[in-house]
C-alpha cells in the first residue's frame, strides 16, 4: 500500500481533501478490488464445479423402475380386446402409421383409429393415468 501511495503521490491534490482522506480512499478502493476479485474467482470456480458435477446415477433403481412399469403396461395390455391389442401393438410398439396398420389388418383406417382410441382410453384407465 505504501508503495502505491509513493508511486501516486503526484496525483494528490490538496484542494480536493486531506492526505489521510486520500490515503484511506486508496486503501478502501484496493480492499474493494481484492474482495471483488476474490468473489469473482469463487464464482468462476463454482460455475466450473457445477458444470463438471456429474451426480451419481443409480442404474439398479432405474432398471427396477422400468421393469415394474413394463409389467404394469403388460397387465394393462392384457385387459384390451384382441383387436385393440393388435392395433395398439402395431402402432405404438411397431411404429406403423394408421394407414399401415389398416393395410396390415385389412380394415378401414377409421376402424383402426377407433380401436386405437378405445384401446388407449382403456389403457389409461387400467394404468390409473389422470389427464
Amino acid at each position: 500500500m505504501f508503495l502505491e501511495i509513493w508511486q501516486n503521490a503526484s496525483r494528490f491534490d490538496m484542494n480536493k481533501g486531506g492526505a489521510s482522506t486520500w490515503i484511506l480512499t486508496m486503501a478502501h478502493r484496493r480492499a474493494v478490488d481484492r474482495i471483488r476479485s476474490s468473489q469473482s474467482g469463487r464464482d468462476r470456480d463454482t460455475k466450473v464445479g457445477v458444470r463438471d458435477f456429474a451426480p451419481e446415477y443409480d442404474h439398479v433403481a432405474e432398471t427396477v423402475e422400468v421393469t415394474i412399469e413394463h409389467e404394469r403396461v403388460k397387465r394393462a395390455m392384457a385387459q384390451l380386446t384382441e383387436l385393440q391389442r393388435q392395433a395398439v401393438s402395431l402402432a405404438y410398439y411397431g411404429g406403423y402409421s394408421h394407414s399401415e396398420v389398416a393395410t396390415m389388418l385389412s380394415v378401414p383406417i377409421g376402424t383402426v383409429k377407433t380401436r386405437l382410441r378405445d384401446g388407449m382410453i382403456r389403457l389409461r384407465d387400467e394404468l390409473g393415468v389422470t389427464s
